[in-house]
């Protein structure tokens, strides 16, 4: 499997260059292209090592999600399309509740104390972000994108907090949940910079910086829920 890890990052390299060099065709094939292969990265594993764990399988589902998210999103961002954009959003949507299933099976064994201080501090974050980019949405007249955008907010916030609650749990393998932790952060701050950079003000290099944080994000996600399932 050592190959095809090798070639899911040389092919999510050569998306961020194409991203930073404005080369759209190489763009459309290399960004659905590292999501791809990385869910034949998944699948390939599970095949090879036969584990019957329903972690994975959500982690499968959720990386198929981001597939069909990152085909949207590039189709909006070509036709400059809300309407395709709002399809991208409700594919990524899924993704993370794929992810939360996924890092919430079996359920976390996890103080009640962290897990309600990390929520709270996770909540003011989103709270002080969603409110900036909702007074955008407002001021460039698209109110109808308030409603998905919050929803998105909030799942995405969840997905989060339960890949944070893996570090606290002592049925997870420390580096497993080190992975997780931070692949879910990577996630958290691509999307942060994609809806800033859309909706708010323009981000010197943001798409950049959006594309790979998601892909090591992705692949740190990844790699954590296989050492902890897939062994």
């Amino acid at each position: 499997m050592i190959p095809i890890a090798i070639l899911i990052f040389l092919v999510a390299v050569l998306d961020w260059l194409a991203v930073a060099k404005g080369w759209k065709k190489i763009e459309y094939f290399a960004k659905p292209a590292t999501m791809l292969l990385l869910l034949a990265f998944l699948l390939g594993w599970m095949a090879l090592t036969g584990p019957r764990s329903l972690p994975l399988y959500c982690f499968a589902m959720g990386v198929f999600f981001s597939l069909v998210g990152d085909v949207f999103l590039l189709v909006s961002y070509a036709r400059l399309s809300n309407p395709w954009f709002f399809l991208g959003l409700a594919a990524f949507l899924l993704a993370h509740v794929s992810y939360i299933l996924g890092l919430n099976i079996p359920l976390p064994d996890v103080s009640p104390f962290w897990a309600l201080v990390i929520a709270l501090v996770l909540a003011l974050t989103a709270a002080r972000l969603l409110r900036r980019i909702v007074s955008a949405l407002y001021q460039k007249g698209l109110k109808r994108m308030v409603a998905p955008v919050t929803a998105y907010a909030m799942v995405i916030t969840v997905m989060l907090l339960s890949a944070i609650l893996t570090l606290y749990n002592p049925n997870w393998g420390t580096l497993a949940a080190g992975l997780v932790a931070m692949g879910a952060v990577m996630f958290y701050l691509s999307d942060v910079i994609l809806a800033w950079n859309r909706y708010v003000t323009h981000i010197r290099r943001g798409r950049l910086a959006n594309m790979v944080l998601y892909h090591l994000g992705q692949f740190a996600l990844v790699a954590g829920v296989v050492l902890q399932f897939g062994l």
